[in-house]
């Protein structure tokens, strides 16, 4: 097994150039969505998801250590990843931003714990809280799937900057 090393980067490191390299990697984009302590709702646009393992069955995702929802996410036993659909940009856009109530409007369903499974989803993972990894300036969480299921669509991506729906 490979243990982390550390490395000396030069101190002339281009962080813009590194970030519009990164942005040539096309992502899926999915929303995380969770409870509040209230009852009400979280959830937030998130394109750093990929799967660990299938057994036992494995996800990550990553949230910047600046986000001031990471204490709920941390804290919290389980949150559902909805993988959004091609024709559901809309939602991606909607959960990115800073407003009031991003679940207003929103058609959703609850899922076995309780927390909001968007529908017209390409698919969902309901996943249990397993752990937690603080590397740079991200958490990465680890979630041990639950529960699942797919709705085979074209894929919203995320590339160059910009959601781009799948054609094929």
């Amino acid at each position: 097994m490979h243990t982390r090393t550390s490395s000396t980067k030069p101190s002339t490191f281009d962080t813009r150039h590194f970030r519009q390299a990164l942005s040539q990697f096309a992502t899926g984009v999915t929303v995380i969505t969770t409870r509040l302590a209230d009852d009400s709702f979280l959830g937030l646009t998130a394109s750093s998801f990929n799967s660990v393992s299938l057994a036992p069955p494995l996800v990550l995702w990553s949230l910047a250590q600046t986000a001031s929802s990471l204490p709920v996410f941390s804290g919290n036993s389980h949150y559902v990843i909805n993988v959004l659909a091609a024709d559901q940009a809309d939602l991606a856009e909607r959960f990115s931003r800073r407003t009031a109530n991003r679940f207003e409007g929103v058609d959703f369903e609850l899922s076995h714990t309780g927390l909001p499974i968007l529908k017209g989803a390409a698919a969902w993972f309901e996943c249990h809280n397993r752990s937690r990894y603080p590397e740079g300036d991200h958490v990465i969480f680890v979630g041990e799937v639950e529960r699942c299921d797919v709705h085979a669509k074209q894929a919203l991506v995320f590339h160059g900057g910009r959601f781009v729906a799948t054609t094929a």
